[in-house]
């Protein structure tokens, strides 16, 4: 399977390796007590958006993310992002966290064109993340979700992320892992994710690259994966059980957005 599926598997899978982070590769990928977290919910909280409004309006994505995040007020949200969703605010807060390159996937399955979805992706930021550094990072993981969806080599998306965001991809995992700790910023998140991708042989190892880290494992999980996912196929063993872990308001937006555009 293809699709934003990438993201929120990428999610789940890394869900228990938030706060318990590992330096291997080697760990059981999908335990019991595996979740979905604010990613996922935000990841749909943009594809309801995509659904819902072919005018691609700030205004409705802004009341489909307070809509539905409200719901799931225990999902992991950030303190400043969960502040916002549960206030009458509706300007954003300058962030540069990761939080808008985690949801921007179904941008990427929407847009016709390499332009369109880059400026799906910058609309869906700055509604919050309207800091330089939070719009670029989700307008490069978009840009490189539609080449691998378009089927653009690992080489071609590298130097699409390199000349155009001036993010380093040529550093290695095994350079990167050993100092490597918990970060929340675009900056120093978004170009690691996409290395977990560059340096996999199939979805699955690009998501036990992203844990591997010891990171923000269920966002950087779901960045990666979310690329990952248009560039191979998400295994059924990994998707079945993962979808399997959405309640059904949540699942149905899957299914309407994956009928509509996938």
């Amino acid at each position: 399977m293809k699709g934003i599926v990438g993201a929120i598997c990428g999610d789940i899978i890394g869900s228990t390796r938030e706060f318990n982070s590992i330096k291997s590769k080697n760990f059981d990928l999908i335990p019991k007590h595996s979740t979905f977290t604010d990613d996922t919910v935000l990841t749909l909280c943009l594809a309801s958006w995509l659904i819902k409004d072919q005018s691609f309006s700030k205004k409705v994505l802004i009341n489909e993310i307070k809509l539905i995040c409200s719901k799931y007020n225990r999902a992991g949200y950030g303190h400043r992002f969960k502040s916002w969703i549960n206030s009458d605010e509706t300007q954003p807060y300058n962030s540069w966290g990761n939080g808008s390159a985690m949801r921007v996937s179904p941008v990427a399955w929407v847009g016709n064109s390499l332009n369109e979805v880059e400026t799906l992706a910058k609309i869906s930021a700055e509604v919050t993340h309207n800091h330089p550094e939070g719009i670029k990072g989700a307008v490069a993981i978009a840009g490189s979700i539609y080449l691998a969806r378009e089927g653009k080599d690992k080489d071609y998306i590298k130097k699409y992320v390199e000349t155009n965001f001036k993010y380093n991809l040529s550093r290695k995992l095994d350079e990167i892992r050993p100092e490597y700790s918990f970060e929340v910023s675009c900056q120093k998140s978004v170009p690691e994710s996409i290395i977990c991708f560059l340096e996999s042989n199939d979805y699955e190892d690009t998501i036990r690259n992203a844990i591997s880290l010891g990171g923000d494992a269920d966002t950087q999980s779901a960045i990666s994966g979310s690329i990952a996912s248009a560039y191979y196929d998400v295994p059924e063993v990994i998707f079945s059980n993962c979808l399997d872990k959405l309640d059904k308001p949540l699942l149905n937006i899957f299914n309407e957005f994956n009928e509509k555009y996938l």
